[in-house]
């Protein structure tokens, strides 16, 4: 099955945005595709086998999930690949004049259909953008 990919530009340094993709406490702040959920605690250790964890549940508390991974490859402010499960994914950070196009590409699962998965994981990118440009 081919890769998904998402991407979105961030008018912001790139070691700005490099951080705030990183920083737990800034994750919490922007990983949600929708206002009804929201990430409640971030864990990362940014180094290859290093891993990540991310508990994310719906604002009523009807549902959760851990979000959770292995890093596999990192560049500093180039290049993050982890491992989730049997599913892989790579997130690139490219600087092009005063912006920064973070471009994500990850193996889609079965369950849910490919265009729901895009969808959620554009609106989690774009509320990232969205995040680092008010903090900028």
């Amino acid at each position: 099955m081919a890769r998904i990919t998402v991407e979105s530009v961030v008018t912001a340094p790139i070691e700005l945005v490099w951080d705030i993709y990183n920083n737990p406490e800034d994750i919490q702040q922007w990983n949600t595709a929708s206002a009804d959920w929201h990430t409640v605690n971030s864990k990362n250790d940014l180094r290859v086998d290093g891993q990540f964890s991310n508990r994310m549940e719906a604002k009523d508390g009807s549902m959760g999930f851990d979000f959770s991974g292995t890093y596999t490859e990192i560049i500093p402010l180039k290049k993050i690949a982890y491992s989730f499960g049997e599913r892989n994914a790579e997130v690139h950070f490219e600087q092009k004049n005063d912006a920064v196009v973070v471009r994500i590409s990850f193996d889609p699962e079965t369950v849910y259909p490919i265009e729901q998965q895009q969808a959620g994981w554009q609106a989690i990118l774009d509320n990232f953008a969205r995040y680092v440009e008010n903090k900028s």
